[in-house]
């Protein structure tokens, strides 16, 4: 007996289902291969040493490698335009931060990328106050001390940075305009390079994350002036915060992961979805809080969430930036 024209209908679509099913199984899944992971700065720097927690353990999860790779330069701009040109495939990612999204593009001649437009957020790594330091035997006791030495030398201290529009440029450019004062400014081409010559006494002082330098403050081989969160750290509890000593100096710095524009959303899920459960792992959590950074709410790290925010900072920071003149020295 022959089957139906129903039947016959019914049985074609089955096997066509079935032939294809080997076909979805066996296509390759993201990711195949490990993921490179720029960041825009020397190694050594707050952002190089946040990446490298986070993108651990989000190769673990991923069940691939995400290898860091250093391009400095420019306050961010050459390696952070290395990836907005990267092709979209979830294999080029940016260790970005409020350096290379907010100030940098401001700051820097001809810029190759729009820090707006041109990613797909995939979320916080973490954030962080900045902290005033000095070389060890720098005069000034206090912050107050510090503040007066300033204006009674000027252009005679040397404020280091680690390049226009990183993010020790900006914590700085926001102390000294608080403070009312105009010393001389020393570009590097990071915070690991400047940190080095603080160390060596070259410089008088600058203004970092945290993450870079409590080591060193915790050694002696600087000396902190004033943090700028709202409450002390306590990984540096002696440290007062820069309220505390007479400034009105408050500020958190941020960093985060990138892709480039166009790249799939099922791939940007996935990476964002890594880097949240790499951010709830406890190891991760006191790797960041031993060097006073700290990780954002779980609601304030997704996709859409950090999109927003980093928009935000975009245009609040601009008008500030673009109305500097003391940004534009060096």
């Amino acid at each position: 007996m022959q089957p139906s024209s129903a039947l016959r209908r019914l049985l074609c679509v089955v096997a066509l289902s079935a032939s294809a099913i080997p076909a979805y199984a066996q296509a390759p899944s993201y990711p195949t291969r490990p993921i490179t992971v720029i960041v825009p700065f020397p190694a050594g720097g707050p952002s190089d040493v946040v990446a490298r927690i986070a993108t651990e353990q989000m190769g673990k999860l991923l069940g691939q490698s995400l290898v860091i790779e250093n391009i400095g330069g420019a306050g961010g701009t050459i390696g952070s335009a290395r990836v907005a040109s990267a092709k979209p495939d979830g294999y080029t990612l940016l260790a970005g931060s409020m350096g290379s999204h907010v100030a940098a593009p401001v700051l820097t001649p001809d810029v190759k990328y729009d820090p707006g437009r041109d990613f797909e957020p995939i979320g916080f790594t973490a954030q962080a106050p900045a902290v005033i330091v000095a070389r060890k035997d720098f005069p000034a006791k206090d912050l107050r001390e510090f503040v007066q030495y300033l204006k009674s030398n000027g252009e005679g201290v040397k404020q280091a940075h680690g390049g226009i529009g990183a993010s020790s440029h900006m914590a700085c450019l926001l102390f000294t305009s608080a403070a009312g004062v105009r010393p001389s400014l020393v570009a590097y081409r990071g915070t690991a390079p400047a940190l080095n010559d603080l160390i060596g006494g070259h410089v008088d002082f600058f203004c970092e994350q945290v993450v870079s330098v409590a080591p060193q403050i915790a050694s002696g081989t600087i000396k902190a002036y004033a943090v700028s969160s709202p409450q002390r750290l306590p990984t540096l509890p002696d440290v007062p915060t820069a309220k505390e000593a007479g400034t009105d100096y408050d500020m958190s710095i941020w960093a985060g992961i990138f892709a480039p524009k166009g790249t799939p959303k099922e791939i940007v899920d996935k990476l964002a979805d890594a880097l949240d459960k790499s951010l709830d792992d406890p190891g991760v959590a006191k790797r960041l809080a031993e060097l006073g950074g700290s990780i954002p709410p779980k609601a304030e790290r997704t996709p859409a969430k950090f999109d927003v925010f980093v928009k935000a900072e975009i245009a609040r920071w601009n008008p500030i930036l673009k109305s500097s003149t003391v940004g534009r020295a060096n």
